[in-house]
Order: C-alpha cells, then sequence, then structure tokens
C-alpha cells in the first residue's frame, strides 16, 4: 500500500473504496492494489488507480463505482485517474492470496 493511501485523513475514503469489488477477481479493489493513491486535501477529491489491464472490460464500471464510494465517503466531489502503469500481482495488500508468491 502506497504511504498516500495510510494517511489517516485518507482512511475513510480507503474503508469506502474497500467496498468495491473486482467482479472476476472476488476482491476489493484496495487489497488487489489498484488503488494506487487518494488525495482528499484538494476539491475535488483525487484517486489515482490501475487496472488488471488497459482493456479491462470492468474498468469503466470499476471508475465509476471508485468515484462514487469516493464521495460518498467524504460528502464532495472525486476524481479518478487511471494510470498508464499495469498492474501486477505485487501490488496487492497480500500477493499470496492467489498463491503468486
Amino acid at each position: 500500500m502506497t504511504t498516500e493511501l495510510s494517511n489517516d485523513k485518507n482512511a475513510h475514503v480507503v474503508d469506502a473504496l474497500r467496498t468495491v469489488m473486482d467482479p472476476e477477481l472476488q476482491l476489493d479493489v484496495v487489497a488487489l492494489g489498484f488503488i494506487r493513491s487518494v488525495d482528499v486535501e484538494h476539491n475535488p477529491i483525487k484517486v489515482k488507480m490501475v487496472l488488471t489491464t488497459p482493456f479491462c472490460p470492468y474498468g469503466p464500471m470499476l471508475v465509476k463505482q471508485i468515484k462514487d464510494a469516493a464521495e460518498k465517503a467524504t460528502d464532495s466531489e472525486a476524481h479518478v485517474e487511471v494510470l498508464h502503469e499495469q498492474w501486477n500481482p505485487e501490488m496487492m495488500e497480500d500477493p499470496t492470496l492467489f498463491g503468486f508468491f
């Protein structure tokens, strides 16, 4: 998990993002390491994320759910940026969940 996620100010947003599940992998987007940073110091709130692949068919749905969860947690507007960095299992909170390591 990045430092930006472990910040106390961001904890309530990160907790809200744990309710967003990847429909294929059946884990939340925080546990999977999709969420790279959360910034609640600005308006709109900024969430940076990655996807398993640039062509992820669930990408638009996940972005909307992440945006909605962040906005609900803070009662303010959120902007979700999908980074060009590609996801890999080492980004997970616990990479052993899928037996990768």
